[in-house]
C-alpha cells in the first residue's frame, strides 16, 4: 500500500511491507490503528519527535520530510502541501458528496457560520459545523482547538458527517487554515467573504499578502460561488478579481444580489428586512449590533447562492439565541449590561463601541482590554487609544501573553488609552482583579465590556496554562460587588 501511496504523491517510501492503511492523522495522541501517521515541522517540536506514541497507538506507516526510525515513510518535500489531497482521497472524498459552506474574513466567521447553519438547519438539514468555538455534527460536539482544523482532522470530520447523515456542514476558513494548506482537498459549495482588516500581520507580513490569502479560496478548483460583502473595501476588490459566479450583499447599496434595510439595533436585539431575487423576509435576531446585520447576510446569500429557500432560512436565523463569546450577555444580579466580547482589533472596535455608546447614552461605557502575545505588535497602541476614544473607563489588564512578557503587552495598549486623552485609564495586571475594578466603577445603568478574549477558557503564559472564561469570571465580579452594596444598604 505505501509503494501505490509514493506512486500517487511522487513520493520516496522507505522500505518496508505493504500496509493496509484506513486513515490518516497528524497527532500523535489520537492516532488510530491503520492510520498514516503525518509527520509535520513545527516551530518547536517536529512530529517525528513523537513517532513511538504514534506506532504504539497504531500507526502503520509515516508520511514526512525525513525518514522514521520506527516506521515505513513515504518521503517528501513539503509534507504539509500534499495532506490535504491525500486525506481527502483516503476519506472518499467526502466534501463531494457533502455540501459545504465557507466563511472567511477577519471579523465575523464564528456568528456567520452559526447564523448560517441555523438557516441551513431551518430548511430541513441535518447540519455540521467546524468552527473556532466548536466542532458538532448529529454523534456530539467537543471545543475547538484552533478556527480551522488541519487537513487530516477537517477531512476526517467531514467523512464522519458524510457517514451520520450530515446534509450540510459549515465551517469557519482561517487565512492561516488557506495559507498552510489545511483546507486542501475540500471542494465547497460557497465560500463567504465577510470583511478585511488589519490582523494577523505577524503571520502574513503585509495586508497585500493577507488579502492574497484570502482570495486564494475563491477560484474555480476550491468552490462553486463566491458570497461577497461589497460594503467592505477589499470584498469589492474580491468581486472584482475571481473567477466564479459571484453573489454580493451589502447594507448601504440596493444594487448589491441580496440587500438590507429597515435596520433596528437595540437591546431586544437585531431587526431588517432582507431583500433577495428570489423574494423578501423580515428577519428579528436575538443576537445585538449591527454588525450582525452583515453576519446574517453573509448567512442568507449562501442559502441563496446555492438555491435554498430564502424565507424558511430567515425564519432559522431567528432561532439563534447567541453566539459564544459575541456580546454575550453576563447576568449579573445588579442594574448594569454586562457583556463579553471577542473584539480584539480596531475594526471590531469601531464596528461595536458606537452601538454600545448608544445603549447608554446617558451612562457609562467600561472596558476591559488587553493584548494576546505572539500577534501583531503594530495593533496594541490602536487597541488602547480606540477603546479609550470611546469609553469612559478603560482597564487595561493582561490576556495570554505566550512566550512574551506581560508587562512589554500592557503597557503597549496602555500607552494607546492613555494618548487618546478621554477615557479614565487604569493599569491591573491580574484580570481577576481588573474585573473586580471595571465592577467597583459601575453604576446603574452602565455597561461593562470585558473585550479581546470572547469565550476563550485558558490563559497561556509559557509553559503555565491556568482555566479563565471572562464570562464567569465578570459574573463573580458583578454578584460579589451586587452582595456588597446590599449588605451595606
Amino acid at each position: 500500500m505505501a509503494e501505490h501511496l509514493g506512486d500517487d504523491l511522487r513520493a520516496e517510501p522507505t522500505e518496508g511491507h505493504d500496509h493496509v492503511i484506513t486513515g490518516i492523522g497528524d497527532d500523535s495522541r489520537t492516532v488510530q490503528p491503520g492510520d498514516l501517521y503525518v509527520a509535520l515541522p513545527g516551530r518547536r517540536f517536529h512530529g517525528l519527535d513523537f513517532e513511538e506514541e504514534a506506532a504504539a497507538r497504531g500507526a502503520v506507516a509515516v508520511l514526512s520530510d525525513r525518514p522514521s526510525r520506527r516506521l515505513p515513510t513515504l518521503l517528501v518535500d513539503r509534507p504539509r502541501e500534499r495532506v490535504g489531497a491525500l486525506a481527502s482521497w483516503i476519506f472518499g472524498h467526502p466534501s463531494q458528496e457533502l455540501p459545504v459552506y465557507g466563511v472567511t474574513g477577519t471579523n465575523g466567521k464564528t456568528s456567520a457560520t452559526y447564523l448560517l447553519d441555523a438557516a441551513l438547519a431551518a430548511t430541513g438539514l441535518v447540519t455540521g459545523l467546524i468552527g473556532g468555538v466548536v466542532v458538532r455534527g448529529p454523534a456530539g460536539a467537543c471545543p475547538a482547538t484552533r478556527t480551522t482544523p488541519e487537513a487530516a482532522v477537517v477531512q476526517r470530520t467531514l467523512a464522519g458527517f458524510r457517514d451520520q447523515g450530515v446534509g450540510a456542514v459549515t465551517m469557519e476558513v482561517s487565512s492561516h487554515a488557506v495559507s498552510q494548506h489545511r483546507v486542501d482537498g475540500v471542494r465547497f459549495r460557497t465560500v463567504a467573504f465577510t470583511n478585511l482588516a488589519r490582523d494577523h500581520l505577524d503571520f502574513h507580513g503585509t495586508m497585500e499578502r493577507y488579502f492574497a490569502a484570502k482570495a486564494a479560496l475563491f477560484t474555480a478548483e476550491r468552490t462553486r460561488a463566491a458570497v461577497v460583502n461589497v460594503d467592505d473595501e477589499y470584498g469589492r476588490r474580491l468581486r472584482a478579481a475571481v473567477n466564479v459566479p459571484v453573489w454580493t450583499h451589502s447594507m448601504r447599496d440596493p444594487s448589491a444580489d441580496v440587500y438590507a434595510d429597515a435596520i433596528r439595533c437595540d437591546l431586544a436585539g437585531t431587526a431588517f428586512t432582507v431583500h433577495t431575487p428570489v423574494g423578501s423576509a423580515p428577519v428579528r435576531l436575538s443576537l445585538l449590533g449591527p454588525h450582525q446585520v452583515a453576519n446574517a447576510l453573509t448567512a442568507l446569500t449562501s442559502i441563496v447562492a446555492a438555491g435554498g429557500d430564502v424565507v424558511r432560512a430567515a425564519a432559522g436565523l431567528e432561532t439563534l439565541a447567541g453566539v459564544p463569546g459575541r456580546l454575550e450577555r453576563v447576568e449579573s444580579g445588579r442594574d448594569v449590561l454586562a457583556l463579553v466580547d471577542y473584539m480584539h482589533n480596531t475594526a471590531g472596535q469601531h464596528e461595536l463601541l458606537p452601538f454600545l455608546r448608544s445603549l447608554a447614552p446617558e451612562r457609562r461605557l467600561i472596558l476591559v482590554i488587553s493584548a494576546t502575545g505572539e500577534r501583531d505588535p503594530g495593533k496594541r497602541f490602536p487597541l488602547g487609544h480606540t477603546a479609550a476614544t470611546y469609553a469612559d473607563v478603560v482597564v487595561v489588564t493582561d490576556d495570554s501573553p505566550l512566550s512574551e512578557d506581560p508587562h512589554v503587552l500592557r503597557e503597549a495598549v496602555a500607552e494607546g488609552a492613555f494618548a487618546a486623552n478621554g477615557a479614565r485609564v487604569i493599569v491591573e495586571a491580574d484580570r481577576r482583579r481588573a474585573f473586580e475594578i471595571a465592577a467597583s466603577c459601575a453604576g446603574p445603568g452602565d455597561v461593562i465590556v470585558a473585550a479581546g478574549r470572547g469565550c476563550e477558557p485558558r490563559l497561556v503564559a509559557g509553559e503555565t496554562v491556568r482555566a479563565f472564561d471572562d464570562r464567569d469570571e465578570l459574573r463573580r465580579a458583578l454578584r460579589r460587588h451586587a452582595a456588597a452594596r446590599a449588605a451595606r444598604s
